[in-house]
């Protein structure tokens, strides 16, 4: 797989969130000869910051839950875009990576990833050009998905057109859902146009996206039918691959996921591949919310002892403190997420101290509006705080944190930089 590695492109010294770089390329990877130090100062704040130790807690955990069930995993990377992070996860055992876009795609498959399944409909003339030149690659594995004859059709003549094979797999929906098929009708048609181009369109399984369902039956109701489903297919013998795909699974509802679709992969029936994305870093918000509920429901994850910890955190000055019970940091919406909850204050650090403390939730402190490059944070009277202190936030939906950063800083247990991340949304 000739590919352009990302591993040799260096650290961008105009992105936000870095430190001083010298004139000589610094490779990413070898940040760690910069000696930068986040509570020495040596990074401009406010800075995204990644810990190692806890990105590699997370890494192991999902991939030793995956092997409990013997399903696969396809950690969707559109959490992050970042190759780096992308290559990390496949060498600790992830069958490939999910992505969105064709833009999404190319980027991985430069980044080295040789299997992605993209986890959308491939739509429209340069969105499959794109896909179709990676395809000149043997050693490159693609699946897109398809719920309507119309696009089948428009993928069909293209990709006869260019005389590339293209697989698909067939999206299940729900009604009032997302994209997918709805009935046995819709399904039957989409399955009537991928017989027309033998050549061109490869079927190689189903795949579903149970996130837009809130209930645990009704999620339930939906794999089972999708398991189904997938046995009436290969019961008539529909599949060009063996063995055929199962997919589902964003990150709140993996463990039900792998519970209902495990019976097909024991059958013999499939390869069941799992996308959740966000547990690379986890957070405080929501993810936190459905790992509680899946160590509850689950008894695979509560055997595993410690689950997911947040490995995401922003850092930030403050800036002003114009009345006694706020205070002015320098983070904003061009930093953070806060569709999903406001950033939290997490550690707090005074320049010059040996280490930050802990931030309790019982002290009061709560951000409680945001502008584009200022937060304010409510804090009790007589607060400890001071103008130039840092504070570390902890975030709600890591997604929207990633898009906003071209660069993260990963450091050691000893706030020591030891690698740069780039992304590339």
């Amino acid at each position: 797989m000739k590919v352009t590695n990302y591993q040799g492109a260096t650290i961008d010294p105009y992105s936000k969130g870095l430190g001083m770089v010298p004139g000589a390329s610094i490779q990413l990877t070898d940040a760690g000869r910069l000696e930068w130090n986040l509570l020495n100062e040596d990074v401009s704040l406010p800075a995204a910051v990644l810990y190692a130790d806890r990105i590699e807690h997370n890494l192991k955990w999902m991939q030793a839950f995956v092997a409990q069930y013997g399903v696969k995993l396809a950690p969707h990377g559109k959490t992050t875009m970042a190759p780096q992070l992308f290559r990390r996860q496949l060498e600790t055992g992830a069958w490939g990576i999910t992505l969105a876009t064709a833009h999404q795609v190319r980027a991985a498959y430069h980044g080295g990833v040789s299997r992605i399944l993209m986890a959308n409909q491939l739509v429209g003339r340069r969105n499959m050009l794109m896909i179709a030149e990676l395809l000149s690659d043997p050693e490159f594995e693609f699946f897109c998905l398809v719920d309507s004859a119309e696009g089948v059709e428009q993928l069909g003549k293209f990709f006869s057109s260019v005389r590339k094979s293209l697989n698909v797999l067939i999206e299940l929906g729900v009604p009032g859902g997302r994209t997918g098929v709805r009935d046995e009708a819709q399904r039957n048609a989409v399955l009537e146009a991928i017989a027309r181009y033998p050549d061109a369109l490869k079927l190689a399984g189903v795949e579903i996206y149970e996130g837009v369902l809130k209930e645990e039956e009704e999620v339930r109701d939906f794999l089972r039918s999708a398991v189904a489903i997938t046995q009436t297919l290969a019961d008539e013998g529909r599949f060009a691959r063996t063995p055929a795909i199962l997919s589902g699974a964003g990150s709140a509802w993996y463990d039900v996921v792998a519970e209902e679709f495990v019976k097909a992969s024991q059958a013999g029936l499939v390869e069941v591949v799992l996308r959740p994305g966000c547990y690379l870093t986890h957070d405080v918000g929501v993810y936190r919310k459905a790992q509680t509920d899946i160590f509850a429901r689950n008894p695979v994850a509560k055997q595993m002892g410690e689950g997911l910890l947040p490995a995401l955190q922003l850092w930030a000055y403050v800036q002003s403190i114009p009345e006694p019970d706020r205070a002015i940091i320098g983070l904003g919406k061009r930093d953070s997420a806060f569709d999903a909850g406001m950033p939290e204050p997490a550690r707090h650090y005074r320049p010059g101290n040996q280490t930050p403390r802990e931030i309790a939730t019982s002290e009061g402190w709560e951000i409680f509006g945001m502008m584009d490059q200022h937060a304010y944070l409510r804090i009790p009277a007589g607060a400890d705080l001071k103008v130039g202190d840092m504070i570390a936030f902890d975030i709600s939906h890591p997604c929207l944190t990633f898009d906003k950063w071209r660069q993260l800083l990963v450091v050691d247990p000893s706030y020591q930089v030891t690698e740069v991340i780039e992304t590339f949304f």
